[in-house]
């Protein structure tokens, strides 16, 4: 059985648009080393073309340098660098034809060094330069000269920002997520001990006059429950799982917490053979049965909570049941979106039935994997 697993507070995921991004900059390198090459193999056919081949050497040791960690330190010398490519490339666009289809590539590399609102009147320009090349190789101005480049500058500034666009969306929507996740663990740990800890010393409180004893017991059951949380948020800074499963399992995290409550009576069992679980699994059946212990307790009057764990050969369930006051189903509060939230992020099944004065039924489900 395992404890909290850090990777149910993992942050977010990269995205597999985050990672488009870098796959097209690696394609445009290859491009233009591709290109490059059938350009040099070109100066060299019947006789050397020394000044294609100059030019073509000049184009890649430019390329090449800005390659080099020198340029993300230096952000501002991007533009400088880009245009010094450009310049290099308009003088091999002059020399031969083959110079031409590297404006593709350059296409793609402008718009992913550059901000969007440079990087199109950049990518603008640089079609101009490449249908005015074909028109002057060709000694005439054809379809295919003018449609191909200002095309395929068209699909490059379509992938590119809208790669960028989709990346950004995907950003904020995993920033949100994160901000849901870590929102949900301070109800479900401080927020539920800073509870417990008013109780305790409101009840203190009012037995301390009258019955000191008692009193001084309920502010140190107050101190413990401080304690507990302290260490509960120093594992959520450190990204860390509950302090509850860090050396036990989740039948053992599951009893103490039955056993730590005083009032009502809450019993714990668990239902056929446990195994272990995923550490994803183990937290959320945990926080699942912190809110309703503790809604229980707290709100439903109850004089008896059940909880049982029931471990099946595709599924583990929780159940937790209450002879409570009853509670409203249909909306609820934080405590109840969040236990639905967890349990739903693992594709889980959550119910909770209530009827006014017949108590309370919490139920979570989620599925195994199971290999033959």
């Amino acid at each position: 059985m395992g404890g909290g697993s850090p990777t149910a507070y993992a942050g977010p995921v990269t995205s597999p648009i985050s990672r488009a991004l870098p796959l097209v900059r690696l394609v445009t390198h290859l491009l233009v080393v591709a290109l490059l090459l059938v350009t040099a193999v070109s100066a060299l056919g019947d006789g050397p073309d020394t000044a294609v081949l100059v030019v073509t050497a000049l184009l890649a040791a430019v390329y090449v340098a800005g390659l080099g960690p020198w340029i993300t330190r230096r952000p501002a010398l991007v533009p400088l660098w880009g245009a010094l490519l450009s310049l290099v490339w308009i003088g091999l666009v002059v020399l031969t034809p083959m110079g031409v289809w590297l404006a593709f590539p350059l296409f793609f590399l402008a718009l992913n060094v550059l901000p969007a609102r440079v990087a199109v009147p950049v990518v603008g320009a640089l079609t101009v330069v490449a249908v005015v090349g074909f028109a002057h190789h060709s000694d005439a101005w054809e379809i295919g000269g003018v449609l191909g480049p200002v095309i395929g500058a068209g699909v490059a500034i379509a992938v590119v920002l809208g790669l960028r666009v989709a990346s950004q969306e995907s950003e904020r929507r995993g920033k949100l997520e994160e901000r849901e996740r870590f929102s949900r663990e301070i109800h479900d740990t401080l927020a539920q001990g800073l509870g417990s800890i008013h109780l305790l010393l409101g009840a203190a409180e009012r037995h301390l006059d009258a019955h000191p004893g008692p009193a001084r017991d309920l502010v140190v059951q107050a101190r413990e429950v401080a304690g507990a949380n302290l260490a509960e948020a120093r594992r959520l800074v450190r990204a860390q799982g509950p302090a509850d499963l860090a050396e036990r399992s989740l039948p053992e995290a599951l009893a103490r917490l039955a056993d730590g409550v005083d009032s009502p009576t809450t019993t714990f069992r668990v239902d056929g053979t446990p195994f272990a679980l995923p550490g994803a699994h183990d937290v959320a059946l945990l926080r699942v049965a912190q809110e309703a212990v503790a809604n229980a307790v707290r709100h439903a009057g109850a004089r008896r909570v059940t909880v049982t764990l029931s471990y099946q050969d595709d599924e583990v369930a929780l159940d937790v049941v209450d002879d409570g006051n009853g509670a409203a189903t249909d909306n609820g509060g934080y405590g109840l979106t969040s236990m639905r939230a967890r349990v739903a992020e693992l594709g889980g099944t959550f119910d909770l039935e209530s009827t006014p004065g017949h108590g309370t039924a919490v139920a979570a489900r989620l599925r195994l994997e199971v290999h033959p």
